[in-house]
């Protein structure tokens, strides 16, 4: 496919990482340094971020997941395992919904929960509309959060596809093995969202790292890839595949 930049590396059993909004393929150095000297680690830039070409048209979850796919069909990668982070993680369920595409997956800071909107949000979106009517320039610079506002056009509505679907009947379609890691101080996907989707994945299990946030995989890289290797050798044990031992 053109316009995609990504890298590969080692052999053995494919492992593709999907990485969070705003982010990259490099967001997971540490764990495609190590896991690259046991599998075919496959890391890429999803289309708008990175180096990868931006979108032309607004993507949804489901767009990115429909890209994925045909993007793994182009490489060859079959049934490969998936390391997913944030907005990575939508796009994973999509994917685990469909059943055919990811062997298992280890979902990190997994976005997917669309909050309960409180009276103080509905206001504002409903200034929000009214203002844009009359100065849409000032209601984009003074309404949404920082995120938003660094985002060109497309990519603003991209956003707003993203943000509002809610993920909970997708997971609930899920028939692939699961384990959801997240950070105790974990602020952008706390733990009782990942409670949530951990609920609504029949047999997922759930890891929670004490004093690690949102980035867990960085900022204890050991530690994190410590809980994927044993969730993956279980796997790969389960499926007849020789399993790595996990060295630190």
């Amino acid at each position: 496919m053109k316009g995609v930049s990504l890298l590969q590396r080692g052999e053995g059993k494919d492992l593709v990482f999907l990485h969070g909004y705003l982010a990259s393929k490099e967001s997971f150095l540490p764990q495609i340094e190590y896991f690259s000297k046991f599998y075919r680690v496959t890391a890429f830039d999803f289309l708008g971020f990175g180096q990868s070409a931006p979108l032309t048209s607004a993507y949804s979850v489901s767009d990115y997941a429909d890209w994925t796919a045909e993007l793994l069909q182009s490489l060859n990668i079959e049934y490969p395992h998936v390391i997913a982070h944030s907005f990575g993680g939508r796009v994973a369920i999509k994917c685990l919904s469909r059943g055919d595409i990811f062997d298992c997956a280890v979902l990190t800071g997994c976005a997917g929960i669309v909050k309960k909107r409180t009276a103080g949000y509905k206001l504002r979106v409903k200034s929000y509309r009214i203002v844009r009517k009359f100065a849409p320039k000032f209601a984009e610079k003074h309404f949404g959060s920082a995120e938003f506002k660094s985002l060109p056009p497309i990519m603003r509505e991209s956003y707003k596809k993203i943000v509002n679907e809610d993920l909970r009947e997708d997971a609930k379609r899920i028939s692939r093995p699961v384990l959801f890691l997240n950070g105790s101080c974990d602020t952008e996907t706390p733990v009782s969202q990942i409670e949530l989707l951990n609920g609504c994945v029949r047999g997922s299990k759930m890891q929670v790292f004490e004093g690690l946030g949102h980035f867990a995989h960085l900022e204890n890289p050991n530690l994190f890839n410590l809980a994927v290797e044993e969730f993956l050798s279980c796997r790969n044990s389960e499926s007849g595949s020789q399993s790595p031992s996990a060295v630190f």
